[in-house]
């Protein structure tokens, strides 16, 4: 039976984001929030591979986050995933893409092995895009990032298209190891009555940093080699000139009108 494991995540769903000025982090656990837009590729195309595999394929969902997390897994899970973990603890708050990477790739490790891990090509609340590839560098597994399309999928390899500069490239990569897909790849279904039943459920297990063996150095902010030195507010001011032809020629207006262009040094 083939392995897949799909990394998921949970973000802001609203513009109304707050952060923690002391240590530059997002407060993840006073607002609402929705599974990443761009990981539900990932997980379409990890159930589209089960479907094509005649149902021989097992699906399991991994993410890290506070409690309120588990929601992002079901809504995996009632598209059509098997089960999910969480990667939950006060040690983990505060991690920036390097510690959170490393906290991923151990839980993956604890839960087994794994043909194909696949990820969403970015966070919408980071947009760093770094995770995804991060994960497969700790776990020694090769990377195919901005993966537009999946042409086959065997015991042994896939071949897959991906997205470049001008057009695609065909290439072929070796099981195990980590896809990130763009959101070109399919179109992301909608869960059904079932599937939501089947979800509300299933048990979302917590693992703590020692159920995945993390060293607790490598965790959290404490963990993380990102530092934010400093944060503020970005304040928007208008200030303009109302150039009227009441009394003055057009000229006149188009003159002074050119003369602010030059002072702004736009031409």
């Amino acid at each position: 039976m083939r392995k897949l494991l799909v990394l998921v995540k949970q973000v802001p769903a609203t513009e109304n984001v707050k952060m923690d000025e002391t240590t530059g982090t997002m407060i993840r656990t006073a607002m609402e929030a929705v599974i990443n837009p761009l990981d539900l590729y990932a997980v379409e195309e990890a159930v589209r591979i089960k479907e094509q595999s005649g149902d021989e394929a097992h699906i399991t969902v991994l993410s890290m986050g506070p409690p309120m997390a588990e929601s992002a897994i079901k809504e995996a899970i009632a598209m059509g995933c098997d089960d999910g973990f969480l990667i939950c603890g006060k040690e983990f708050a505060g991690s920036d893409t390097w510690a959170t990477a490393y906290g991923l790739a151990q839980g993956i490790t604890s839960l087994g092995e794994f043909d194909l891990v696949l990820c969403g090509e970015r966070a919408t609340d980071g947009e760093t895009g770094q995770v995804g590839p991060m994960v497969g560098a700790f776990l020694d597994m090769p990377v195919l990032t901005y993966v537009s399309a999946i042409d086959s999928f065997t015991k042994e390899s896939i071949v897959a298209r991906r997205a470049i500069e001008g057009g695609h490239e065909v290439v072929e990569g070796h099981l195990p190891l980590l896809v990130s897909v763009v959101k070109e790849i399919n179109e992301p279904r909608l869960p059904t009555l079932g599937g939501k039943m089947r979800a509300r459920k299933t048990e979302i297990p917590l693992l703590s940093s020692k159920d995945i063996s993390a060293e607790g150095a490598k965790l959290g902010l404490g963990g993380s080699p990102t530092r934010v030195v400093k944060m503020f507010y970005p304040t928007i001011t208008r200030t303009g000139k109302i150039v009227s032809t009441d009394g003055a020629s057009v000229e006149v207006c188009v003159e002074q009108f050119m003369n602010f262009l030059k002072s702004v040094e736009i031409f």
